[in-house]
């Protein structure tokens, strides 16, 4: 007699934590990702390891997609649900586990907020840095997942550069624990970095052990007026070139400024082509020197006016003011398609003008905003969906703006991930044989292909499988 799995998992888990209703599953069909949309089979809301192991174990036995799911902030469709599929939610795991002050680690669940575990750490002292723009609702699962980066990325790296330590339960309900809390540790292959940035296809991750680091004594943050993008650019290029490595380096153009400025009147010009935002932190000597000196070359790549933050909430305020451009573009216009693409810090002004060029092409509005210290810029396409013909343009747009991105010595994400939008394009980011690598990557550790199936790159469920003829869709 075969057993369904929905009958199983409701006699395993609790009435309230499996959700089979259609109206109840709509808030577990989408992310932030626009125009992706499907209701999965179900949703299961677990609370534990053991729940976790529990579910795969059945999805394992019964051949069933699981898409595991945090707080569904994700803007490349890496959570969006397959049809038919087990939506795996761990916004209930959601404990900070242990604050290791002697050891600067903290370890927490998965469905921890990212602003929860930097309140923790500042709460003692230390410094959690990664902040990505949905620092306040993001889970540490989700930026795991995704190898978040965030404003502080230039100075102080990525999701991955604070993992020391992962908890993960395999397609087949197995759970292991790689890492710990040695700063020092070479036996055997990396596989917590193997996770890192792996969006849910190879394992789920129920425990993250973060390293933290001391509290920086002082930060300035500047605020830098440019009539055109370029002289913008061409300035963070200039910082960087004379060995300034500071905390944050935002930029924003023109229709994002406007975008901000109607959104949250924090009194940014409106009259200007660019805004850098630049912030030096660490000790208060340095950062003095640090701030003058990047002062000096806004200046001389024509710079129209530089201010200085006078206090911490007038910082806080500018900083926020830049973390709500993403909700403040989407007031203009009902669709917002925000993309990721990293170039050569070098290559950043050819890179600018291209994005502005195409956007000019196609007859579209965009606005480019992003981390121009590390080169990750965000082209954000202001449309309506229910224009398929303007959606198309959209679509050719953001073809040549990665094309471009790659031939500059780019990449096509720096921190979004690839999940549905972007997996046609990886073979010509990577390579076809690096993604044929991960797909034997893939089937070593779900050789069933249960885990977020068809995200990344397609692959084949199994080389026995009758489906093994042809790409999974």
């Amino acid at each position: 007699m075969t057993t369904d799995i929905i009958a199983e998992l409701s006699a395993r888990f609790p009435p309230q934590a499996v959700i089979t209703q259609h109206e109840d599953l709509l808030a577990y069909s989408y992310d932030g990702t626009p125009m992706l949309q499907q209701l999965p089979r179900a949703a299961v809301l677990v609370n534990s390891r053991e729940e976790v192991a529990a579910l795969l174990a059945l999805a394992s036995k019964h051949g069933t997609p699981v898409v595991t799911r945090g707080s569904g902030t994700g803007l490349s469709g890496g959570s969006v649900p397959l049809e038919g599929c087990i939506v795996l939610c761990t916004a209930r795991m959601n404990r900070v586990l242990e604050l290791d002050t002697d050891n600067l680690t903290i370890m927490v669940e998965p469905g921890v907020i990212n602003n929860e575990v930097a309140m923790r750490a500042d709460a003692v002292g230390l410094f959690y840095p990664p902040d990505p723009g949905s620092m306040k609702v993001s889970t540490i699962g989700g930026n795991v997942s995704e190898n978040s980066g965030g404003l502080r990325g230039l100075k102080y790296g990525v999701t991955r550069d604070y993992v020391m330590g992962l908890e993960v339960v395999l397609a087949t309900g197995e759970t292991f624990f790689t890492g710990n809390k040695c700063v020092k540790d070479v036996a055997g292959y990396s596989l917590k970095d193997i996770f890192i940035g792996s969006e849910g296809t190879l394992g789920v991750v129920t425990k993250i052990l973060l390293k933290l680091i001391p509290k920086p004594a002082a930060r300035k943050t500047l605020l830098a007026i440019y009539e055109r993008m370029d002289e913008a650019a061409a300035t963070v290029s200039a910082i960087i070139a004379a060995k300034i490595i500071p905390c944050t380096m935002e930029f924003l153009d023109r229709t994002t400024i406007r975008c901000i400025e109607n959104y949250s009147k924090v009194g940014l010009p409106l009259d200007c082509e660019a805004i850098l935002l630049l912030e030096s932190d660490g000790h208060p000597a340095a950062v003095e020197e640090e701030a003058k000196r990047m002062e000096q070359i806004a200046r001389e790549h024509g710079a129209r006016s530089i201010s200085l933050a006078k206090d911490v909430e007038e910082a806080t305020k500018l900083m926020t003011a830049r973390r709500m451009a993403i909700p403040a573009m989407a007031r203009v216009a009902p669709t917002t398609i925000l993309e990721d693409a990293t170039v050569p810090r070098s290559k950043l002004p050819d890179m600018v003008r291209f994005v502005q060029k195409t956007a000019d092409k196609y007859k579209l509005t965009v606005g480019t905003f992003g981390h121009f210290g590390d080169g990750n810029l965000h082209p954000t396409f202001l449309a309506n969906e229910r224009n398929p013909e303007e959606i198309h343009r959209v679509h050719q747009a953001v073809t040549e703006i990665f094309s471009y991105a790659v031939e500059l010595g780019g990449t096509i994400s720096g921190e979004h991930g690839i999940g549905l939008t972007k997996k046609s394009f990886l073979p010509g980011a990577i390579g076809e044989l690096n993604v044929r690598i991960l797909g034997e990557l893939k089937r070593a550790f779900d050789p069933k292909g249960i885990l977020n199936p068809g995200k990344i790159f397609d692959q084949l469920r199994s080389p026995n499988d009758a489906a093994a003829r042809s790409p999974a869709n």
